[in-house]
């Protein structure tokens, strides 16, 4: 363990070191605005660990949908079952995916059922501008579901081009249609996007047939500008061994999730205010035995109505934002029965700048309150040091809560049933980072800790008796994060190489239950490591590559290759996906594919 932290200060000396005799210009990269907080603040500005995945990372990648594009990213546990994103469950540092909060153009897309459908609205990459990731206690923030940290997906402001038209086909008989289009008027702008993946699966009964449809529109663009999206996802699935166990072959799925939400931005003096009104759909039918309902049948349908508030005013003593949002989420369903909740939270903070903006503070809290568990408070506080023009220093803490889920609450099956008896997790975490940004090196380094306590875990004292949920679990995690962005050029063409390493340390107390279900699983070490590289006119090639060793000892390596050729309007692609099939899980045993292909052609009129 000590060798460890001298590496760790040996890397901080260095950079510090290394800045001191290097202050370019920082890239521009970092002046992006930061549009999931409520106070304004350019991405080399703020006081956590935030990372961007921009739209052309993605395309250089070849990656075709964003549970791939996040799965490069350290501190990141994407747990897919099959391809294409088809499903998956998000993860940050450790946490569980009902821990997580998924947010599209600042809107919270979380399920009051089951935060396993959270990857349901991740939108198709071609009408994504950037991908923002914010890690650590951010429930101040964004309230309850952050509870341990936030992915915000921004969708593009005005169409690339006119007309987009693509067709990827490969391995598994994978069938891929798409085209967007844009039309960019003097009043309004709107994007419309509609796309079909199909495949006949790589082992059976893991076939699927998606759909999406998005529609993105600003109206009143010379005025008040009133942006509108519209986003759905339908999505049929074989589910061999997704859920249950291993052995259920004959499992299937099927989701609809859609979400329409229309915001403004109003700037008066001082103040900008940012209302917000949206609802939120999903609907899940899972059935046991694909072409026998009769034996096991779940059928839940959610809803989430929400209106929020938020603003800032800027004084000569900082920035303070504020907010307040209410949400009413209702769940209809044969197994949880029929459900509703109330939400209303209050958002404040202030930031202050002191002895020429070199340190900020800003402490703020939220206070939520839940018509089935009442209130609880989230306070926090960044504190961020800006040592020099490209090198800054920063630290924060906060308290965090998440209260169970109808899943967690009322499900029944056979073999599982539900506690209303349950509490609300919790947990106090910190963190301590430094970030260095140039033109062509930018370089982060985080170590955080996390006491979680009253964990739900799925628990039994009799190997006959169902699993029943309970407050049981204390689980300490600590951790350290690096990223290393290096962008260079060779005969003109730039080159960019990209490498990441994340360590989760779990601490778990034993169960007093003789059987538990609770698996603290996470990416022990997790390597990840990308070359974007050009050597000739209109050619790209791309290496992506993937380490993870989990807690249980499993470890695995995927290595994965891109091309890309243009010629005028077209492009043509060929992505090839776990090169030297490696054998490898991501989630409840189910296999994911050896070595396959994805070719693609796209045509773009202007």
């Amino acid at each position: 363990m000590k060798n460890k932290y001298f590496l760790v200060s040996l890397f901080i000396s260095s950079l510090i070191a290394t800045a001191q005799e290097n202050k370019p210009k920082i890239d521009s990269l970092q002046e992006v605005i930061i549009s999931s907080t409520r106070i304004d603040l350019p991405f080399s500005k703020n006081s956590r660990t935030i990372q961007l995945i921009t739209a052309e990372d993605m395309k250089k990648a070849g990656v075709t949908n964003v549970a791939d594009a996040l799965q490069q990213i350290a501190g990141i546990d994407i747990r897919r079952r099959g391809t294409n994103g088809t499903q998956a469950d998000l993860y940050i540092r450790g946490g569980s995916f009902d821990q997580t909060l998924l947010l599209v153009d600042g809107i919270k897309v979380d399920d009051a059922q089951t935060g396993h459908h959270t990857m349901n609205l991740a939108l198709p990459i071609e009408v994504i501008k950037r991908i923002e990731i914010i890690k650590g206690p951010a429930a101040r923030i964004f309230g309850q579901n952050a509870f341990n940290g936030a992915i915000n997906i921004i969708t593009k402001d005005v169409p690339d081009t006119d007309v987009s038209l693509s067709v990827q086909g490969g391995s598994y008989n994978q069938f891929n249609a798409a085209v967007t289009a844009g039309i960019n008027l003097d009043e309004s702008s709107h994007i419309i996007h509609y796309s079909k993946n199909t495949s006949e699966g790589y082992r059976f009964n893991t076939d699927f047939d998606n759909q999406n449809f998005v529609l993105k529109s600003t109206f009143n663009k010379k005025n008040l500008p009133i942006a509108m999206l519209i986003s759905l996802s339908d999505r049929n699935f074989g589910a061999n061994g997704f859920y249950a166990s291993p052995a259920a072959i004959n499992q299937y799925e099927e989701t609809m999730a859609s979400l329409i939400g229309f915001s403004t931005v109003i700037k008066k003096g001082n103040f900008t205010w940012k209302p917000r009104v949206y609802w939120r759909r999903n609907e899940d039918e899972y059935v046991f035995v694909r072409n026998n309902p009769s034996i096991y049948r779940n059928l839940h349908i959610s809803n989430k109505i929400a209106a929020e508030l938020n603003g800032s005013y800027t004084s000569n003593i900082g920035i303070t934002g504020f907010g307040i949002e209410t949400a009413k989420v209702y769940l209809s369903s044969n197994n949880l029965g029929d459900n509703n909740r109330f939400v209303s939270t209050l958002f404040l903070e202030h930031r202050l700048e002191l002895f020429n903006n070199k340190i900020d503070i800003t402490p703020g809290v939220a206070v939520t309150y839940f018509s089935d568990f009442k209130f609880f408070a989230f306070p926090g506080i960044d504190i961020g040091y800006q040592v020099l023009d490209n090198l800054r220093v920063y630290g924060n803490l906060g308290y965090t809560y998440r209260v169970p889920t109808f899943t967690d609450l009322n499900y029944k099956s056979p073999t599982t049933i539900g506690n209303p008896e349950l509490e609300p997790e919790k947990a106090f975490s910190q963190e301590i980072g430094l970030k260095w940004n140039t033109t062509r090196f930018n370089a982060s380094v985080a170590v955080f800790n996390r006491d979680s306590n009253r964990l739900i875990d799925y628990v039994k004292m009799q190997n006959t008796d169902p699993w029943q949920p309970q407050n049981i679990q204390d689980v300490t995690t600590k951790g350290f994060e690096t990223q290393l962005d290096y962008t260079f050029p060779i005969n003109s063409f730039n080159q960019k190489l990209q490498l990441g390493y994340s360590l989760i340390e779990d601490q778990v107390k034993q169960s007093s239950y003789n059987f538990s279900q609770y698996s603290v699983n996470s990416m022990k070490h997790q390597v990840v490591g990308s070359y974007y590289m050009q050597f000739l006119k209109n050619f790209t090639n791309s290496i992506l590559y993937r380490y993870a060793e989990r807690t249980n000892g499993d470890s695995y390596s995927v290595v994965d290759l891109g091309a890309a050729y243009t010629l005028k309007a077209f492009e043509f692609s060929l992505f090839a996906n776990n090169i030297f099939n490696a054998e490898y899980t991501e989630t409840n045993f189910v296999p994911m594919p050896k070595g396959n292909l994805l070719f693609g052609i796209r045509y773009n009129f202007r």
